[in-house]
């Protein structure tokens, strides 16, 4: 079975994931509190020390990984995103925001790096949930070829495999021209 391994970093053209840590609550809750995007989101507890809490669960889960999204250039925080529930061969990932500031690319960019990692880690296939009435994203990841595979009353479940995350990775290769580079696994 493949693991999830956490990495203090890694960075792809513009941007940078960075393991998320206790420091990084206010921003988190900031964003996933902003109505403009968490309409899709799960609830989330609106006091920052349920945040920082669950980053210090999260610090000590093996099973995750968990990045804030910055900018090489200023090192800004952009958004997050995280992966997680490995199932074989599979990993699920989410949490993916990006602050309204962000970068047209920034969201190729980062799936992009984010496919890359999990194929370096040894996965060979995707699986995730958008909620219902998210179109944008649904079809953000349908034009990377995921595949419908089930729906319930909130969320449409999605399955990618190794074929199309590798014609997505050549597909998009000019915003990601050089690959990644990982910091130390952690």
């Amino acid at each position: 079975m493949v693991r999830i391994r956490k990495s203090a970093w890694i960075e792809g053209h513009r941007l940078r994931l960075r393991n998320a840590v206790g420091g990084d609550a206010e921003f988190i809750l900031g964003l996933r509190q902003d109505p403009a995007r968490n309409a899709h989101l799960s609830i989330t507890s609106p006091r920052l020390e349920d945040q920082r809490a669950w980053l210090a669960g999260y610090a000590a889960d093996g099973d995750q990984a968990y990045f804030i999204i910055e900018s090489l250039d200023d090192g800004l925080p952009l958004g997050t995103v995280r992966l997680y529930d490995a199932r074989g061969d599979s990993f699920c990932w989410g949490s993916w925001m990006l602050v309204p500031a962000a970068p047209p690319l920034a969201a190729i960019e980062s799936a992009l790096m984010v496919y890359r990692y999990a194929l370096d880690l040894g996965f060979r296939a995707a699986h995730f949930q958008v909620q219902r009435g998210n179109a944008t994203v649904c079809r953000f990841h349908e034009n990377f070829g995921a595949r419908r595979v089930g729906e319930d009353n909130r969320q449409i479940h999605y399955a990618i495999d190794v074929g199309a995350i590798e014609r997505s990775l050549l597909r998009y290769r000019r915003f990601l021209p050089g690959g990644i580079r990982s910091g130390p696994l952690i």
